[in-house]
């Protein structure tokens, strides 16, 4: 249950992690499953973690969860064997775990999911069939609901380091004595048509026989790395411009478009109006992506878009926020709002109060989102706990 509901609440982020496998294993052509996989993925697992909690179809969700478990833990072997992508991406942002960490989690889950299989016809029918049904139901409708209204908008639960009330610097800064990367030097050295490999302890210094053929460096142990390690942003003559950007005073809007070619149109057309708004009130405005120069002169050319656009790095752009396009609104380096261009305010808004009473409407809708989600699960739960009662009596 946990697992799809951390990934059913950042289904866009489940979609990115179903990319990075396909590129890892050479199936490009099947990026375009990414998204409708990652809404699937995260009902099932939901679902069957519900079938199992409130006894609804058991011996369906006990056989759900055997071959589920089943699979993952060996594709989770295969990974940690092979490692094309570090991040297992099975808790979403919420837990990260290497491959190898998934593969142990899921051997020591394996033996109680053998439980449940072996002694599921011991548990005794909760509800009669169409009870039993009616609550899966019940439970996927409100799941689906809340997956689509976090797609639609931006995730309730943001687990990323680019969360609102982030300062981006201080997370970028590295503590006073933290510990550094350790490398290993490996020197090469040639002799008769034999290469071998020396240290920097070891290597023939005095031997004018071996001749130096090339050297690496080899990680020996991470040292300290900060939450944000990879924010940077170069303007149109690729100077870094990133510093500039989180010390001004002033409010900040960054547009963050991962792909500037697959931004919604009328996003575009309405920060082409916030630059000139910017322009106005004496706020700073930027345009992020990570298109190439070609793909910005096309775009900006058919929109007739008036703003800079600068480039920072596309994973970054997508750990920023969940939409194409969506915007952020800095103070020296302080994260103080986010917007899906679904829910971009009004200019209007704007120009008429002051940003912080923006800002305060924007809180309120998020919160009125919350409390919608929080509610369809909650209806969900009580109608299935609703239901057990008539097939009690019964009994």
């Amino acid at each position: 249950i946990f697992s799809g509901f951390v990934k059913g609440a950042d289904p866009l982020g489940s979609a990115y992690k179903f990319s990075d496998y396909f590129l890892a294993f050479g199936l490009e052509f099947m990026e375009f499953a990414s998204l409708p996989l990652a809404f699937i993925l995260s009902t099932a697992e939901f679902l069957i973690g519900i079938s199992l909690l409130f006894n609804l179809k058991f011996r369906l969700g006990a056989w759900a969860v055997l071959i589920f478990m089943s699979f993952f833990t060996i594709l989770a072997l295969i990974l940690a064997l092979t490692n094309p992508v570090t991040d297992c991406g099975c808790f979403g942002d919420a837990i990260i775990m290497t491959n190898w960490q998934t593969f142990i989690k899921n051997v020591i889950l394996l033996p109680f999911v053998l439980i449940i299989f072996i002694f599921w016809k011991k548990q005794p029918v909760r509800f009669p069939g169409a009870y039993a049904w009616l609550g899966i139901i019940i439970f996927a409708l409100g799941f689906l609901a809340m997956e689509r209204n976090v797609y639609q908008h931006l995730p309730l639960l943001d687990f990323r380091p680019y969360n609102v009330g982030t300062n981006i610097p201080e997370k970028m800064s590295i503590p006073e004595g933290a510990a550094q990367d350790i490398y290993r030097t490996i020197l090469f050295y040639e002799k008769n048509g034999e290469v071998r490999e020396f240290t920097e302890d070891n290597f023939p210094w005095q031997d004018s026989t071996w001749k130096f053929v090339d050297s690496e460096h080899q990680l020996v142990s991470k040292g300290y790395e900060p939450l944000i390690h990879d924010f940077t942003i170069t303007d149109s003559s690729g100077t870094d411009i990133t510093y500039d950007i989180l010390a001004d005073p002033g409010f900040t809007f960054l547009m963050v478009s991962t792909h500037l070619e697959k931004a919604d149109v009328a996003a575009l057309n309405y920060a082409d109006d916030l630059n000139a708004f910017c322009d106005l009130m004496g706020h700073s405005f930027y345009c992020l992506t990570a298109s190439s120069e070609d793909v910005i002169r096309e775009v900006s050319t058919e929109q007739g878009l008036s703003f800079n656009v600068n480039t920072t790095d596309e994973i970054t752009l997508k750990t920023i926020i969940r939409a194409n396009p969506g915007i952020l609104l800095l103070q020296e380096g302080n994260i103080l709002a986010k917007w899906h261009y679904n829910d971009f305010p009004s200019l209007e808004d704007a120009a008429t109060r002051t940003l912080p009473s923006v800002l305060t409407s924007s809180r309120q809708t998020m919160e009125k989102r919350a409390g919608f989600v929080a509610i369809l699960l909650v209806l969900a739960a009580g109608m299935c706990m609703f239901l057990v009662f008539p097939r009690r009596r019964s009994t």
